[in-house]
């Protein structure tokens, strides 16, 4: 029997060794690069009914020739070999997935899916946590100190993050990396299942976010010959690709907050009847409570006013540094100070490249040597002083002149960022340098300091080329995904904007023919739509801005003065065919002068700008062109009481004392019988007997007859426009040909 047993075991030795040998051969010819034949080995997606012997032996025959030093296929190499080598600053807290680069190929992931990962920009999502940090923390929890560290934490974290939900970047730019290297792979005659399974890591559609969560399974499922012929073929990782990151939210503060301090978290503070008199100097001297504003933290915290979607949305570590311009003159302290430790605390450090303040010839004394002292414990802050007063608009291209940032970001001197304001703005600019972006302004009151959110809007103006706010047009609210989503803007108010520094030039930067301030935010809007270019709102993006209703300083000219020639210099360049609905509104600035525009209608031509009815037609459709057919225009003055028809904001048609300006008591009867303002005509105002202005397309709007006696008959009632008693408003009653139902136009037009 024993011979029998050593015959046996000869036997069975000498063919298990020739199975090997076979099996070895066989590997070997299937992993050449010459060779066509592919071959499953048992851990296949499509072998999961192999017993678990098999699976193991398949497993430990590859781990062998993976350990192999003479192994045929070329070693993917790290970016130490390939000369690329990333350092991670320590730092910087903007550090998010951690890298290996450091590691070399002693430290070379053996993981085929880790690997795939890799060079597809696919990032394992684990904890987020190291991304975020409470308000009020100084910086980034769990930053490490040593960057050797964090590369072998990770090392060890290996397997945990092969199991995680893996979230594919959708830049465009990548994505068609990712196409080429799909068209390499089919050129090596992958069968369709194994094109399928890289296509699964790949991004092809630049809307979609999330990947499948079986994506990582089936990576792994595919015999790792296939995986290393992929993971060397495709193009490697470019250097400097960018990874998306979460909003870090930065509000770091000095010191600790009071909860109960007046005004914080955005409340209002109220005062009492024996601070009546401060409370009045203070709006004397500021056009705000400057009171109230002195009582207030300089670094206070704010309510959260985004949309909930915001705190979803992810930003590049890539983005460019901005110079943050902040013009004043005459401002108060502690709004100013406000102003600067809010955009400090609440942006991230390494995308301010500085702040430069711009004081535009200020005679307060608080505003020289000890502004200058102050701002000595922020190195970032520079102090630009003009030696005469220049106003805004020259101010800014003061500041923009020496500003060194890639993106130019003005702000006005009494605001107050939310947190999370910035990387909005710079992210949108990233992805299209010729967009103009601004935060979405939240209200503080002049009174109380009371932080008000603002609901989604949009800029706008009428004829005569003054902003104001409107809510979104049903074209918008449709295009629009969600509340977060950039709102595309006919016009801004100027104040608050992020552009790119280059683009800003190439656009013309400001028309310097322009005094102190007013009329440049529409030229800069028709400039930017219409020299190829777009604006928009972000509501992510959020500032708090006091709107006051007065300037606590003078204009040399006078503020109307100075408004309507700058917007004369607008619609000299820009209005074409329609400059006559400017002047229809303002007839006595036909003789005023305006200064030379020559320059501006070449850089015009030079930008090859679309026309005036295209921004209509494709911006901002709502403005309505108004009737120029009229028998009458200007002044409407009632022969009763002395009084002109004018225009009040927001409410129903009025009387008011003539003035000859024109602007709310300028209006025009059209030949179809319209009694128009601009480009609203008149109708019932609401459930009352007065009258109002909306769409000249409704059913309701009224028409007209002038007839001899200077009477205005309503055609479909037949009575007379009348004086109400308080002989403030317009109303229609019965004909009597009293004084009060005669009116007279300042133009005829036979």
């Amino acid at each position: 029997m024993a011979p029998s047993k050593k015959i046996i075991q000869v036997v069975f030795l000498t063919s298990m060794m020739w199975f090997s040998v076979d099996i070895m051969l066989l590997i070997t010819y299937t992993t050449s690069p010459e060779s066509n034949f592919s071959l499953k080995l048992p851990f296949g997606n499509d072998q999961k009914r192999n017993t678990g012997r098999e699976r193991k032996s398949g497993r430990q025959e590859f781990d062998k020739m993976e350990r192999r030093d003479d192994w045929s296929m070329p070693q993917v190499q790290s970016h130490q070999q390939r000369g690329t080598q990333r350092q991670i600053p320590r730092d910087n807290p903007r550090v998010g997935i951690r890298n290996r680069h450091q590691l070399g190929e002693k430290h070379e992931e053996k993981n085929p899916v880790v690997n795939f990962e890799k060079k597809h920009n696919i990032v394992a999502l684990k904890n987020n946590d190291h991304l975020q940090h409470k308000a009020g923390e100084p910086g980034v929890r769990n930053q490490q100190k040593d960057t050797q560290s964090v590369d072998l934490q990770d090392e060890r974290n290996v397997d945990q993050n092969r199991e995680q939900k893996i979230v594919q970047k959708d830049l465009p730019d990548v994505n068609n990396d990712k196409r080429r290297q799909l068209e390499d792979i089919r050129r090596k005659n992958f069968n369709q299942n194994q094109i399928h399974n890289v296509e699964q890591g790949v991004n092809l559609n630049e809307k979609d976010d999330q990947v499948s969560d079986s994506v990582s399974e089936d990576l792994e499922s595919k015999p790792r010959s296939i995986m290393r012929k992929a993971s060397v073929k495709l193009e490697p990782k470019s250097k400097g690709s960018p990874t998306y990151n979460y909003v870090r939210d930065l509000d770091v503060t000095s010191k600790p907050r009071d909860p109960n301090g007046p005004g914080e978290m955005g409340k209002g503070v109220k005062t009492e009847v024996k601070d009546a008199s401060k409370v009045a100097l203070g709006f004397k001297h500021a056009s705000f409570n400057e009171f109230v504003s002195d009582m207030i933290s300089l670094e206070r915290a704010l309510p959260e006013k985004r949309p909930p979607m915001c705190k979803r949305k992810k930003y590049v570590d890539v983005l460019p540094e901005t110079s943050i311009i902040i013009c004043f003159t005459e401002e108060s302290w502690s709004t100013l100070l406000r102003t600067v430790h809010s955009v400090l605390n609440r942006s991230p450090p390494e995308l301010v490249k500085e702040v430069i303040l711009v004081d535009d010839y200020s005679q307060r004394d608080y505003l020289k040597q000890p502004l200058d002292e102050y701002m000595t414990q922020f190195p970032k802050v520079k102090i630009l002083r003009l030696e005469q007063r220049e106003g805004l608009i020259r101010a800014r291209l003061r500041g923009a002149e020496i500003a060194q940032g890639t993106v130019l970001t003005f702000l006005d001197s009494h605001v107050e960022c939310h947190v999370g304001w910035l990387e909005p703005l710079l992210q949108r600019i990233w992805e299209n340098r010729t967009r103009v972006v601004c935060p979405a302004l939240d209200s503080i009151d002049a009174t109380t300091f009371r932080y008000e959110g603002s609901g989604n809007i949009m800029g706008a103006f009428e004829w005569d080329l003054q902003f104001h706010w409107v809510g979104l047009p049903r074209r918008e609210l449709k295009r629009r995904q969600d509340e977060s989503y950039p709102i595309r803007t006919p016009a801004i108010a100027g104040g608050l904007f992020s552009i790119d520094r280059q683009w800003f030039y190439e656009l013309g930067s400001y028309d310097k023919g322009m005094d102190i301030w007013g009329g440049e935010n529409i030229e800069l809007s028709l400039r930017t739509w219409m020299c190829g270019g777009s604006m928009e709102i972000l509501p992510c993006s959020r500032v708090g801005h006091i709107f006051r209703k007065s300037q606590p300083y003078k204009f040399p000219d006078g503020n109307v003065k100075t408004f309507l020639r700058n917007t004369q210099r607008v619609v000299e360049v820009w209005l074409d065919d329609f400059k006559p609905l400017f002047y229809s509104m303002r007839p006595e600035l036909h003789a005023r002068q305006y200064g030379d525009v020559s320059e501006r209608l070449e850089l015009r031509k030079r930008l090859k700008c679309k026309d005036f009815k295209w921004y209509l037609d494709n911006v901002y459709p709502e403005l309505d062109v108004p009737d120029m057919d009229v028998t009458a225009r200007g002044e409407m003055r009632n022969l009763g009481v002395g009084k002109c028809l004018d225009r009040q904001s927001n409410g129903p048609l009025g009387l008011y004392p003539c003035h000859g300006q024109g602007g709310h008591q300028s209006f025009s009867l059209s030949r179809k019988g319209h009694l128009q303002y601009e480009s609203k005509c008149a109708l019932p105002w609401k459930s009352t007997d007065r009258m109002g202005l909306g769409n000249c397309r409704a059913t309701r709007v009224f028409k007209f007859e002038h007839t001899k006696n200077n009477a205005m008959v309503e055609a479909h009632t037949r009575k007379c426009l009348s004086v109400s008693r308080d002989k403030n408003f317009v109303i229609l009653q019965q004909c009597d040909g009293s004084p009060k139902q005669q009116w007279k136009w300042s133009t005829y037009i036979h």
